[in-house]
């Protein structure tokens, strides 16, 4: 049997190679499209048009059977109608493109799992605002100076709302999960907060319809705890029986 294609956002960086030292990329930490193949699901990395296109972004919602929005930088401000006061690494191309693929994808009801920025822009679909400075507290912290092993490697707990998608997906209502974001959701607009930091530091958010759609702020492709990998399973389950090549 086929199996469902998942589409899988990069995130465009200027990196150092042999032919510049900022050369424009499509980059992507491995992890997604391992967990996706992991679940059962064929990874399509999608990587956007010079100019994000509504009709690009309808041809591929046609052709795939669910939508991973991964990490990146933050999101600009005036998106979510706020101004500029600490912001890195934004791409407002980037923003229009993967808020199409959110709006489409909602209308196709494509089972969607949105992580750390994808989870941030889907508040904003659906009118919520970003906090441009976490509080440093509740193992929310700047990231900056800190050695990669100690970011990856620490944890903060998160209480999820029973009976929610992603409690379901995890199999549990508490679980430790870690911080790597830069700006934080401060408003889930029409969307249902589903899990929370100590503090009330939002976490996880989704429909309140029923569209199999679950946001998170954390990254779980990073995490070696085997629940976390849940999230992946429950995006690909979501897709059995509903997607087009499934009698191929």
């Amino acid at each position: 049997m086929a199996r469902p294609l998942i589409l899988v956002s990069c995130w465009r960086r200027e990196l150092p190679t042999y032919l510049s030292d900022r050369t424009r990329l499509e980059t992507l930490d491995p992890a997604y499209a391992e967990r996706v193949s992991d679940a059962g699901g064929q990874p399509l990395l999608a990587s956007r048009p010079p100019a994000a296109a509504h009709e690009s972004v309808a041809q591929l919602i046609e052709l795939v059977d669910g939508v991973l929005l991964t990490g990146g930088g933050d999101v600009v401000p005036a998106s979510y109608g706020a101004e500029r006061e600490n912001v890195q690494d934004d791409d407002a191309e980037a923003d229009e493109f993967e808020l199409a693929l959110i709006a489409a994808a909602r209308t196709a009801a494509l089972p969607t799992l949105a992580i750390c920025r994808g989870a941030q822009l889907l508040a904003i679909a659906h009118g919520g605002r970003l906090t441009q400075r976490p509080p440093a507290s509740d193992g929310h912290s700047e990231l900056e100076g800190l050695a990669g092993d100690a970011i990856l490697a620490a944890r903060h707990p998160v209480t999820l709302a029973a009976s929610s998608r992603v409690a379901r997906a995890l199999g549990v209502e508490t679980a430790p999960v870690n911080t790597i974001h830069h700006h934080q959701i401060a408003d889930p607009g029409e969307l249902e907060v589903t899990g929370r930091s100590p503090g009330g530091v939002i976490e996880a958010i989704e429909p309140r319809t029923d569209w199999a759609c679950v946001g998170v702020q954390w990254h779980p492709e990073k995490m070696g705890e085997p629940e976390q990998r849940g999230l992946f399973d429950q995006l690909v389950a979501a897709t059995r029986g509903r997607y087009r090549r499934a009698a191929a």
